[in-house]
């Protein structure tokens, strides 16, 4: 089922961070599909969160879609080569939003190999938010793409498959690469479970 847009207006982009565990990302690029099973997750809380690209209220060209209702995608180019997904969470004006870390790969395993230099996919490969994109196709050129969109309309859409996530299955700690946001890299805004857990949903 795809998810409503009030799962993604909710004014707590920390609870939409924990709730994305378990749900599972689509793409559909040149009419085909692949998926992954989102594994890690990781909140940004906007204006007052040191970790964020909205923090202190800046607002660019870049930034800007998180300006937006809840609901669409922010993806941004690091390096020079990797492209970050990101969902944008809360009303407009609130510049939440919520990386997607990792992924367990889960459908279109052909089309991912070959985004995959051709090499066999295993769940190690949909681990980091670089290379899930490169596995579902994602590009940095896509952001501001809806996501409350059918799959018929859209490049890429999030639904709830009922794949069932206990909460004592679920890890909380702060979150990675944020050595910058002082004391707000403290904060315990990731989420995560181990991937091989899931081998059992296949």
């Amino acid at each position: 089922m795809l998810l409503p847009n009030n799962f993604f207006t909710q004014n707590d982009t920390v609870k939409v961070a924990k709730q994305l565990i378990g749900k599972v990302l689509y793409t559909r690029i040149n009419n085909e599909i692949s998926s992954g099973i989102i594994t890690e997750t990781e909140a940004y809380a906007g204006i007052d969160d040191k970790a964020s690209h909205a923090y202190g209220n800046k607002r660019t060209k870049r930034t800007e879609i998180m300006y937006q209702n809840g609901g669409y995608a922010y993806i941004y180019l690091i390096y020079g080569i990797y492209s970050l997904f990101n969902v944008v969470t809360n009303k407009v004006g609130v510049p939440h939003a919520v990386l997607i870390r990792s992924i367990f790969p889960f459908e279109g395993l052909e089309i991912m190999q070959q985004r995959n230099n051709g090499k066999h996919v295993s769940a190690k490969d949909g681990i980091g938010p670089g290379r899930l994109s490169r596995l579902l196709g994602i590009n940095y050129k896509m952001t501001g793409i809806p996501l409350i969109k059918t799959q018929e309309q859209n490049a890429i859409w999030i639904e709830d498959n009922n794949i069932i996530i206990m909460e004592s299955e679920i890890k909380i700690g702060k979150r990675i690469g944020v050595d910058y946001a002082e004391e707000d890299a403290e904060l315990a805004y990731r989420f995560w479970i181990d991937s091989n857990r899931l081998d059992l949903v296949k």
